[in-house]
């Protein structure tokens, strides 16, 4: 005859193996994680944080500038999305009043290059359609 405890044991067991394998693939609500930076809502921020910069150093810098490495990328599930990014970022040779930046080549003459590590945080709420840039902070490369 079967023990009584064998059932509830091994549904208990199913239960358990089922919940570590779907924690593995979800992610962890508060946890900082690695992000993927390929990944549609990371480059979505990543693109809002260089449109900002863009925008406040529209007075100092006469040229866009562009990513030229992400250095380190990560996420954090809240009420929504924060992103933290740590990217070098370099003057193009395409002034601000152009409208099309699809070939941008950075700057090679000495004078005119300018290469800055720039850190970041984005706060965003996808189904709002919402982005705010939280904090920020540059230095040069």
């Amino acid at each position: 005859m079967a023990s009584p405890l064998r059932a509830p044991l091994l549904l208990l067991a199913i239960l358990a193996v089922t919940l570590a394998k779907s924690s593995k693939r979800s992610k962890r609500l508060g946890g900082i994680e690695e992000a993927d930076v390929n990944d549609e809502g990371v480059q979505r921020a990543l693109d809002f944080a260089i449109g900002k910069y863009n925008k406040e150093n529209d007075e100092d810098d006469d040229y866009h500038s562009q990513v030229l490495q992400v250095v380190n990328t990560r996420q954090q599930v809240v009420a929504g999305m924060n992103y933290f990014f740590d990217v070098k970022i370099g003057r193009t040779t395409c002034a601000k009043s152009q409208t099309n930046l699809d070939n941008c080549p950075f700057h090679e003459q000495q004078r005119l290059k300018r290469e800055t590590l720039f850190s970041f945080e984005i706060y965003s709420v996808p189904w709002e359609d919402s982005m705010t840039l939280v904090t920020s902070s540059c230095e040069k490369a």
